[in-house]
């Protein structure tokens, strides 16, 4: 059984530019955002992509849209691909969290895995819903086909640490920047990963 999965990024949007937890907040890319997912489309134009799994999110519909302009694509939209939810701390920016809610975040970054943020969800929450995902992909998908996943960077950390059996709790140890490209290859014996932010 081998599935090859292509992982992009949204492109960039304001939030991301001003350095904000955006989470679950529907923001659409900005015009940096819009060039960063057009300038991908060359390197996707020729990828044999069985099927697209998406973000219900704007940003990543819309950068979806554009890195396969032209291509007419069975695609699957996903709330489970959604970024983390950070409930109240959505629309900060670290600083703010820090002077508004410097208890919470603490607790928070003690233990990610078991604690959420206000009215957010925790870490093994988000892990879960991607994995889900991510299983059922590789089960329907299992001949060497390849599917392309548009969603966010905390997704597509998670992704890589189930693929390289990390725990979810190493997701910050990956940087994947906005509209690039990763290929991760998953073989019964464990996933290869073969391209890290591609642009």
């Amino acid at each position: 059984m081998v599935t090859r999965l292509l992982l992009v990024r949204h492109g960039e949007t304001d939030l991301n530019a001003h350095h904000q937890f955006q989470g679950q907040m529907d923001m659409p890319l900005n015009d940096h955002g819009r060039m960063q997912a057009q300038a991908l489309h060359p390197l996707l134009v020729a990828e044999p992509i069985a099927a697209v799994y998406v973000s219900d999110l704007q940003r990543a519909e819309e950068t979806r849209a554009l890195v396969l302009a032209g291509r007419d694509i069975a695609t699957i939209t996903d709330q489970r691909l959604r970024e983390l939810n950070f409930g109240a701390w959505e629309g900060l920016t670290y600083d703010d969290i820090q002077a508004q809610d410097a208890a919470a975040l603490a607790a928070w970054e003690a233990d990610m895995l078991n604690h959420a943020p206000p009215r957010g969800e925790t870490l093994a929450q988000f892990a879960a819903r991607v994995q889900a995902v991510v299983a059922g992909i590789r089960a329907q998908y299992a001949d060497g086909e390849t599917v392309l996943i548009v969603a966010h960077g905390g997704v597509l950390q998670l992704i890589l640490c189930a693929a390289l059996n990390l725990p979810p709790t190493a997701y910050w140890q990956f940087q994947v920047k906005p509209a690039s490209l990763a290929e991760v290859v998953f073989y019964d014996a464990g996933a290869i990963l073969n391209r890290l932010n591609v642009r």
